[in-house]
Parts: C-alpha cells; structure tokens; sequence
C-alpha cells in the first residue's frame, strides 16, 4: 500500500541492490514495484533504457522509493530513520545487519550509516524513557552514558540511570 508520505532516496545505480537490501533485513519488508527508464526524455534524465530507474519497497508498512538518480546528491547525517527497538536483542539485529559495510566512523550515539551512506538510529524506546525521566540526574546520567556509546547497550544505560 502506497503511503501518503513517502521518502525517496536518491541513489547513483544502486536503487535496486539498496531495496533488495533493506527488505531482506526487515521481517515486513517487500519490493512492489520496479521501474526501467525508457528512451523518453533520456537526453534529460541520461538513464540507459532498459535499466532500474526507481524501486518502490515497503519496510514496516512504511512505503520508500529508491531512485537511480546519477551522482549528483550524496546522502547526509541530516536525514536519517530511526528504529524504534523493543530489546538489545533488537538493537543487536539492526546494528549488526544496516551497520554491515558502512563507514565506522560514522557509528555514535546509536546512528550508524549503512553501506549506501543511508543514516539509521537504532534505539530502545528505554532510552528514550530513561532521557524523558522526571528525575533530572538520572536523565542525565542516562544521556551523558548514551553519548559515549557507539551501538546503544541498554545494560549500560540502566546502570548509568541508576547511579
């Protein structure tokens, strides 16, 4: 189902590899559509006919569209999609498997970028409980641990919240 909001992502050739990808990593995650370009407008466009133009794919019942654009726009850390994760067990699936070939150095704080340069936070909805506490100190206590992390441990956080 067509969402009324949906992200495109803009990619240099990979549109199908980054569906392909993300679908197989998300338990309800299916491609529903692939397009080609054809020779219409390919002076403009300069996609090759006959090769994928866009990939529309569902993740969680959240509708994308994967572009083959050119290389003209790079992705950034100022847009990126958060998973909200029940468990560690949760955060361990999603930062293993979109943390897979991304650049290291762009992991802090539970955001990560995957090998396509697409940015991900991966987070337990504890911590943000834990950042929204009433309790002041220990809020902070919880978000001064969570800035030294890469990948989240919530074993860590409910320490740190704790005291």
């Amino acid at each position: 189902m067509l969402s009324k909001i949906a992200p495109c992502l803009w990619f240099d050739g990979q549109a199908e590899e980054a569906a392909e990808f993300y679908t197989s990593i998300f338990k309800e995650g299916k491609i529903t559509h692939v397009q080609h370009y054809t020779d219409a407008g390919k002076e403009i466009t300069g996609g090759k006919p006959g090769t994928v133009m866009l990939v529309v794919f569902e993740l969680d019942g959240l509708s994308f569209t994967a572009l083959n654009g050119g290389p003209q726009f790079k992705f950034s850390e100022a847009i990126s999609f958060q998973i909200n994760c029940a468990d560690q067990a949760e955060v361990d699936y999603y930062w293993d498997k979109l943390g897979e070939g991304g650049n290291p150095k762009k992991q802090q704080c539970g955001w990560l970028a995957d090998k396509f340069g697409v940015s991900w936070q991966v987070t337990p909805t504890a911590l943000d409980e834990m950042i929204a506490s009433k309790d002041e100190e220990k809020s902070r206590r919880a978000f001064l641990a969570m800035l030294d992390m890469k990948k989240i441990d919530i074993q860590a956080l409910e320490r740190a919240f704790e005291g």
